[in-house]
């Protein structure tokens, strides 16, 4: 590497020193052979790279070549003058071009400097500038996208420090390049100058230092100049195309060659249309072969790749099968079968249209607002939820699973909508009897026909979407402490963060630890109980936390600092009629308590739990018979663990304690269980 930068080093000096020292006329040859050979190499990169940034060097490399060219010129030009040659590489080009005549020779040089100055170098020129403008311009836009997809977690931040370093580099590079532009440009302006001078001065010389007759003179000054500038130029035409090439290379995933062909040559319809069209102007008054021949040949590649569009689809399917054929060998490829997504929906392909947005369906959608809804009413983040088709499943089925077990299943009828009778309906509809899945009721399965109907007669009626999504609504609601996962849990106290830094400092993790939290979170979302008022919650622990570590104590003290939300979740009309524990009941509970490693549960003797089961059940019947919830109250000690001995019974039941009801609202105590 050392003696790398060396030799670019020495060579970069080199070429100054040649503007000063003169050059051996054979070394001359090489240098000018050696000049054609680095534009050459050039262009084919700046063909075969994939976008500009892999060619970072290139306006360094801009400033060398002109140099390089500009330092031969001036070499070329002090043997012309003196000596009225400057070697066989420059004879040879001139002689070429000019073919015998000096003016028709001077003529196509002039055209191929006036190219290289007017077409190529401007326009690159221009876009240089342009690209440069829109690069700077573009920058602050490309940082904020950076920024919010490293805030989202799409990308990390190494990969979002790489991409700004690109953003930057690619600034620098246009940048650069629009200032490097200008070098080709003088150079051209440059040639055309040392070319006028080279014909002015050598004819002078010719005639007035070496006795050349006019016409000797003129033709042989002109050959050498000729020579000289195409030697020059034709390297300068190559690096000005090379130029062009880079700066107005668009992203792409392959290079030039590749993009061309690939995007020339891809219709069929339009190669056949080229050929019909240049077989039509064949037979017009223009020669007929040549455009005849091109028909062919246009239609030879129409034919072509209709044949290629035919066999493509099945060799991307065969490798495909093998690509995934080699996927499965591959032992790391067993760790994705172990994912195991927290909520699924799998359906039917009859229920495939609900979730296609082609087909009109807003399933989708409806998945968005569901996410909304719960975060609104419980507080809770639920995970993306996936959906799959299932063909085990009959056409019209779904299933809803929770951590890949099926929790619940249902089944829709397509085109139908179902009628529910919310107590105040008048009058009979005709459909197909069947159970509203979300809450078990009674409906019926109506069409279009019988919907207005239903409507005017006070049926509430809904579509099979609004069915499937308010059924993973409640199946969402009723597992959400299941769902309530460490990750989860860290999100809402991150959140919590940026408004309460100083109230979660002190409780996580120096009271409680992350794992504490979310298990009295799960305890409140287990029983219905929102956990949307979080700092409230946070709060309460940092109040009780220094008393006890039980999870569950912790629990009912923060159900205590929920009291409104608890009394407006379970008691929204501020009255309500409920069942009390005998105080005998409740003696016989608290000494049954064990406390245990694990926990504190409650151990009742069989014979006691039979008549209290009993007694519970009769009471319950009562409030059910005249509409009401059951809700029993208890003392504050032994709500939790009464609450898990009656959702053995029915986890319909509410238990709530005394000090978890707003003192405004009225309580009746309708009965009254006792062993």
């Amino acid at each position: 590497m050392k003696s790398q930068d060396t030799i670019v080093t020495l060579g970069i000096i080199g070429i100054i020193l040649m503007i000063i020292i003169p050059v051996p006329l054979f070394m001359l040859d090489l240098l000018l052979s050696l000049n054609i050979s680095i534009a050459l190499l050039i262009l084919l990169i700046s063909i075969y790279n994939k976008e500009a940034l892999e060619f970072s060097v290139f306006p360094s490399l801009l400033l060398v070549t002109t140099l390089f060219r500009l330092a031969l010129n001036i070499t070329t030009t002090r043997y012309i003058l003196s000596q009225g040659n400057a070697g066989d590489v420059i004879e040879a080009f001139g002689n070429f071009v000019m073919g015998g005549n000096a003016l028709v020779g001077f003529i196509v040089f002039i055209i191929i400097v006036i190219i290289q100055f007017m077409v190529i170098t401007k326009g690159a020129e221009r876009v240089s500038e342009v690209g440069a403008r829109f690069t700077l311009d573009a920058m602050p836009g490309k940082q904020m996208a950076i920024d919010a997809d490293l805030n989202s977690g799409t990308i990390d931040e190494s990969e979002a420090r790489e991409r700004r370093k690109k953003i930057q580099m690619e600034a620098d590079f246009y940048g650069a390049m629009d200032g490097a532009s200008k070098f080709v440009k003088g150079d051209a302006i440059a040639g055309i100058i040392i070319a006028l001078i080279n014909i002015v001065a050598g004819l002078i010389m010719g005639m007035a230092f070496q006795g050349m007759p006019f016409q000797e003179a003129i033709s042989r000054y002109t050959l050498l100049t000729v020579g000289d500038g195409l030697v020059s130029q034709i390297p300068a035409l190559l690096i000005s195309t090379g130029t062009g090439i880079v700066v107005t290379r668009a992203a792409s995933e392959s290079n030039l060659s590749s993009d061309v062909i690939k995007q020339l040559f891809n219709q069929p319809k339009v190669m056949f249309i080229v050929s019909g069209v240049l077989f039509f102007l064949g037979l017009t008054p223009l020669p007929f072969i040549p455009y005849f021949i091109l028909s062919l040949i246009f239609a030879a590649l129409g034919y072509n790749m209709l044949n290629a569009a035919k066999i493509q689809p099945e060799q991307e399917v065969q490798e495909e099968k093998e690509v995934d054929v080699e996927e499965i060998r591959k032992p790391e490829n067993v760790l994705p079968l172990l994912q195991v997504d927290p909520i699924e929906l799998e359906f039917g392909y009859g229920i495939i249209p609900l979730a296609d947005k082609a087909q009109g369906g807003d399933l989708f959608d409806r998945l968005v607002m569901i996410r909304r809804q719960c975060a609104l009413d419980m507080g809770i983040i639920v995970p993306m939820i996936r959906l799959r088709d299932n063909i085990q499943l009959d056409a019209n089925e779904y299933i809803i699973k929770i951590k890949g077990i099926e929790i619940s299943r249902g089944e829709i009828l397509f085109d139908h909508y179902l009628a529910m009778n919310p107590g105040m309906a008048e009058g009979e509809i005709s459909g197909v009897d069947t159970i509203e899945p979300a809450f078990g009721l009674p409906a019926k399965w109506i069409d279009d026909k019988e919907r207005e109907k239903a409507e005017i007669l006070g049926y509430t009626v809904v579509d099979p979407p609004s069915i499937i999504s308010t059924h993973l609504t409640e199946v969402i609601k009723k597992f959400s402490h299941e769902l309530l996962g460490r990750q989860e849990v860290k999100m809402l106290v991150d959140n919590l963060k940026e408004s309460y830094p100083a109230l979660v400092e002190e409780v996580i993790p120096n009271l409680l630890s992350l794992g504490d939290l979310q298990k009295v979170l799960s305890n409140l979302l287990k029983e219905g109980v929102p956990i949307r008022n979080l700092p409230t919650i946070i709060e309460t622990l940092a109040d009780y936390a220094v008393l006890t570590k039980d999870t569950d104590m912790l629990t009912e003290y923060v159900r205590q600092g929920l009291f409104r939300t608890i009394t407006k979740t379970f008691i929204p009309s501020n009255e309500a009629k409920v069942i009390t524990l005998d105080q005998n009941l409740e003696k016989i509970i608290v000494d049954s308590l064990q406390n245990t490693e694990t926990g504190t549960y409650l151990s009742l003797d069989p014979q006691i739990s039979q008549r209290f089961v009993a007694s519970l059940g009769k009471e319950v019947e009562k409030l059910i018979s005249i509409g009401e919830q059951p809700i029993i109250l208890a003392p504050p000690g032994v709500r939790i663990y009464l609450k898990r001995f009656i959702d053995q019974i029915s986890e319909d039941i509410i238990v709530l304690s005394y000090n978890e009801i707003d003192p405004k609202v009225k309580i009746q105590s309708v009965g009254m269980v006792s062993t």
